[in-house]
Formats: structure tokens, sequence, C-alpha cells
């Protein structure tokens, strides 16, 4: 079947969908243009415009009062001074706001990255936990230090008494052997 586009003397077809051209509205990077906002909110927070901002509303007045009458451009109640401070804020404030919406947006994936690590650390402390509680339980069985010197210390005692009672058995009594029939020692 042929496409609807080129045959110009067809009806479109309504199963099929329709080819799509070019945008007409002009293509930015969201990227390019939400670093550029926080950069110029960034900027507007600083002393250093708010410095500048005053040098510049201060040299406005000061001319606009002290100049000659054909040099000034925005006599008092300075409308156009006032114009500019309200073109300044118009943009200042959106720029501001996705700043601020761009800088939530990174503390949200933050946040789920410090939970979804928080989560394993506790999973991987869990574990151990068990581990340890296991090793416990194991160690209850096995003989310990303590319990092996005890033991040895038992046995080194029943020995040194065991050797005490053969030395002993084996010394020469003091009193003379008694003297046999024959004449022989008994022993």
């Amino acid at each position: 079947m042929a496409n609807s586009s080129m045959e110009p003397g067809r009806k479109r077809r309504l199963d099929q969908p329709l080819e799509r051209g070019r945008a007409r509205r002009p293509n930015y990077d969201p990227e390019v243009f939400g670093a550029m906002s926080e950069r110029v909110a960034r900027y507007i927070g600083s002393w250093a415009f708010i410095a500048w901002m005053t040098a510049v509303v201060v040299t406005w007045i000061g001319w606009n009062v002290l100049a000659p009458d054909n040099l000034k451009p925005d006599i008092y109640p300075f409308i156009f001074l006032t114009f500019l401070l309200s073109l300044q804020a118009s943009y200042a404030a959106p720029l501001i706001l996705l700043a601020q919406n761009r800088q939530s947006d990174r503390e949200r994936v933050q946040f789920q990255e410090d939970r979804t690590r928080n989560e394993r650390i506790l999973a991987d402390s869990d574990y151990l936990a068990r581990e340890i509680a296991d090793v416990r339980d194991a160690m209850g069985e096995l003989a310990t230090r303590d319990y092996l010197r005890s033991e040895l210390r038992d046995l080194l005692e029943d020995i040194v008494d065991r050797l005490d009672r053969i030395e002993s058995a084996q010394k020469p009594s003091s009193t003379p052997p008694i003297a046999s029939e024959h004449g022989l020692n008994p022993e």
C-alpha cells in the first residue's frame, strides 16, 4: 500500500500515524538552559550583584537628580528605573525558581542514593550480626583458652601428686629392716 504523503490525491488513513515534520518552535537543551539559569541565580544571589545593582541605582538616581535638565533621561519619580528593575525581577524570579527546582531534583536523587546505600549498609550489618551470633554459638561448643588452662593445671597437679607418691614410696625408711629366719632382707 502506498504512503499517503507520497500520493497527494489520496485522503489520509486514520489507521496510520501522521509523519512528523520538524518542530516549528526553537529547540533547546534543557540541561544547558538549566546550567545557565543556575549560574545566573548564583550571581544574582551574590554580594557582588547586590553591590553592582546598588551602584547602578545610586548612579542612576544621582545623575537624574544632579545633571542638567537637558541630560536627564529619567526625571523624578524615576519611572524608567522602576521599569528596568521590574524587568530584571521578572527575569530573575523564574531563573531562580528553575535553579531551585534543579537543586531539589539533585537533592531528591542524592536522598534516594543515600537511602539505597543506607539500606544496603543496614542489610550488611544485619548479616554480620547474624554471623557473629553464629560464631558465638559455635564458640560456646569449643574449649576456650581459660578452660584449657584450668584443665592442664588440674592435670599437672595430678601428675605432681603421683610423682610425689612414687618418690615417697621409693625412699628407704629410717627403721631398720626386720630380719627374717634365714637372715635375708624381706625386700
